[in-house]
């Protein structure tokens, strides 16, 4: 990995913060989403803004700022990755390392439902807002939908939610909605992948607004992989696998990953963790097997 010059990204901030609107103003941009292969590679690393930063044992693995910057600049320059999610402080920082030009370029939208905090699922949208993106020239904004039918937060998150798909389609931007049903145990937030769970969810993100002609779906593989082609009848909105934690047998997330990515709605992947905290250290050996199964 190549080394980054934290004081210099630092100084830069502080003295000259114009910089990243130059920065953004300047970046190369791809004509469209989807590049010549018809699929999409997108690395996500949003998780710190919501304080999510563990990676299997190491409950602050993605603390340290330098490490996961140097970690996504090694991701995004391989070979058929397409661009990158994060929040503001990590795209600021990648546009003013230059990594960006020709990437797609995703800003995370809510990040207000705190890890582990009881208003998570009161997901209040903290991060961009569709106006910021258009400002900004990115190519596309995401946003986490989590529905307990038991709490009220979740009434609040899905009104933001449809008002943000909305705003997203009037500026024609895509949207990608990451959607599931959730409930607690113990006090503890909990995501239901069970076939008939992912089915209401994509059933309930498509419907929202007032147009969908702009939203994507992002989406887990099922508990059940075999339940995937069912699961993914339930809309005919583009969609790109999650990848969430993986743990140390890799090879089983890929198999689940390549069996989905056959079906006809399923685009491409969005991953972060397991390709940017790989458990063999490799970052560029899982992102060239995950670029490879598309």
């Amino acid at each position: 990995m190549s080394r980054i010059d934290l004081a210099e990204l630092a100084t830069v901030r502080a003295r000259h913060p114009e910089a990243v609107a130059e920065a953004a103003a300047r970046r190369g941009r791809r004509p469209r989403l989807l590049g010549e292969s018809g699929r999409l590679m997108i690395i996500a690393a949003d998780h710190p803004a919501r304080g999510a930063l563990a990676v299997g044992d190491s409950r602050l693995a993605m603390a340290n700022r330098l490490d996961l910057l140097e970690r996504l600049c090694l991701a995004l320059s391989r070979p058929g990755v397409d661009g990158v999610l994060a929040t503001a402080d990590i795209l600021d920082d990648l546009l003013l390392l230059g990594v960006l030009d020709g990437k797609i370029v995703m800003g995370s939208m809510n990040r207000g439902g705190l890890a582990g905090a009881r208003f998570e699922l009161d997901d209040r949208f903290t991060g961009y807002r569709p106006r910021d993106l258009e400002r900004l020239r990115f190519d596309a904004g995401k946003l986490l939908l989590r529905i307990d039918y038991e709490d009220m937060g979740s009434l609040d998150t899905l009104d933001a939610t449809a008002r943000a798909v909305g705003e997203m389609a009037e500026r024609r931007i895509p949207v990608f909605v990451e959607p599931f049903l959730c409930h607690r145990i113990d006090g503890r937030l909990r995501t239901d992948l069970s076939a008939e769970a992912v089915t209401r969810s994509i059933a309930i993100a498509s419907g929202l607004a007032g147009s969908s002609a702009y939203s994507w779906l992002k989406v887990p593989v099922t508990e059940n992989p075999d339940d995937m082609a069912a699961v993914m009848e339930s809309s005919t909105l583009p969609a790109v696998l999650l990848g969430g934690e993986i743990g140390e047998d890799q090879d089983i997330a890929y198999e689940k990953w390549r069996g989905a990515l056959r079906l006809p709605t399923v685009q491409g992947l969005m991953v972060g963790r397991s390709l940017l905290y790989p458990a063999d250290g490799d970052v560029a050996g899982a992102v060239d097997t995950a670029v490879g199964l598309l």
